[in-house]
């Protein structure tokens, strides 16, 4: 199933994350090569990011928010997880 992460970022967010992104990103990385992570970014202006997984469900996604840096050091004010039901696209299968 796909999955997609909002987090709201904090007004600071861009400072802030400057040590962190590296780990932040190595996060990511390791579950983009598993295969969970598809696609990830924040939005212009960055008051929001969106990541989207493939996976079995919400609480794969939320070891994710548990284990993200910019969650553990409160550069994510809240964040919420969807399930988002693809019509086009996805396996090329619709």
């Amino acid at each position: 199933m796909f999955l997609a992460l909002l987090y709201d970022l904090v007004p600071d967010y861009v400072e802030r994350r400057k040590p962190l992104r590296p780990e932040h990103l190595a996060l990511a990385e390791r579950w983009r090569a598993e295969g969970k992570l598809l696609m990830a970014g924040a939005f212009d202006p960055p008051d929001r990011a969106l990541l989207l997984f493939r996976a079995d469900g919400p609480a794969d996604v939320e070891a994710f928010v548990q284990a993200d840096p910019y969650v553990k050091n409160g550069l994510v004010a809240r964040h919420a997880i969807r399930p988002w039901n693809v019509v086009v696209g996805g396996d090329g299968k619709n």
